[in-house]
């Protein structure tokens, strides 16, 4: 087979890829994908589910050991009521109907974000699928639903001066660490890679701490033309950076 035929799934085995132990992705452009094409915004949503099943099946073929992504913000809520009940009908359905295929492939789930605001019964159906998959040891997958990354780390300052209050923790023992594991990943490596869809050059408040050394990558491609190939020519961005960490030397990775 020549390369010019060869399946892209099976680039891993060349060189000049680099793989991820952990790749974040803010999912980006599903409703200029639609408007770009005359359609309802919702008609992007819904593309964009299938685009995220697969980067679930990229990572897992690739050998990512943890995905964290981006679908509902914590701004997100200023957008059209209409729209945001559909991202939330899009989230049941997507729990609902891949569960079974999540647990088939050992993928485990958590959802990372705050849930006040959550209806009841959605955060019975996060419940669930966190349970059901706790056990899976392959691809984890976090889904930030509802979430903010200056929010999370506000909640976990909140939490340790709730520790010295009570008089369990010394406030002279809270370092990096120490507020690092009371963060929603705690427990998750930090990010090796952050990819963004739809050629925006921005964080949007998303893992802002566990970020602080990660490889940023953009691409111009809105979420749901997210494909194999693009998610190839990332990996090889990657192969191409230098990761030094505030260090001189470059390191391995």
């Amino acid at each position: 087979m020549s390369p010019e035929t060869e399946p892209l799934g099976s680039a891993i085995e060349h060189d000049g890829l680099r793989i991820p132990r952990h790749l974040g992705v803010t999912m980006d452009g599903n409703g200029r994908w639609a408007t770009d094409r005359g359609r309802p915004r919702t008609d992007g949503h819904r593309e964009g589910i299938k685009a995220l099943r697969r980067l679930v099946e990229y990572c897992g073929r690739y050998g990512t050991q943890y995905l964290t992504v981006f679908s509902f913000s914590s701004e997100n809520w200023s957008r059209p009521a209409g729209e945001v009940k559909f991202i939330f009908r899009l989230l049941r359905q997507f729990v609902d109907s891949d569960l079974n295929a999540l647990i088939r492939n050992n993928v485990r789930v958590r959802i990372i974000g705050e849930r006040r605001r959550l209806e009841a019964s959605l955060v019975t159906l996060i419940d669930k699928v966190e349970r059901k998959t706790a056990h899976n040891t392959g691809l984890n997958l976090q889904v930030a639903f509802n979430y903010g990354g200056r929010a999370e780390i506000a909640l976990a300052a909140k939490a340790l001066a709730h520790q010295v209050k009570s008089g369990t923790l010394n406030p002279e023992s809270i370092d990096e660490e120490m507020l690092g594991s009371a963060l929603l990943t705690a427990g998750i490596p930090d990010p090796d890679v952050i990819l963004r869809t739809s050629g925006e050059l921005r964080f949007s408040n998303f893992l802002i701490w566990q970020a602080a050394y990660s490889e940023l990558i953009f691409v111009e491609e809105r979420w749901p033309d997210f494909d194999e190939e693009v998610f190839v020519r990332m990996l090889r961005e990657y192969a191409g950076r230098e990761r030094r960490f505030g260090g001189i030397e470059v390191q391995g990775g």
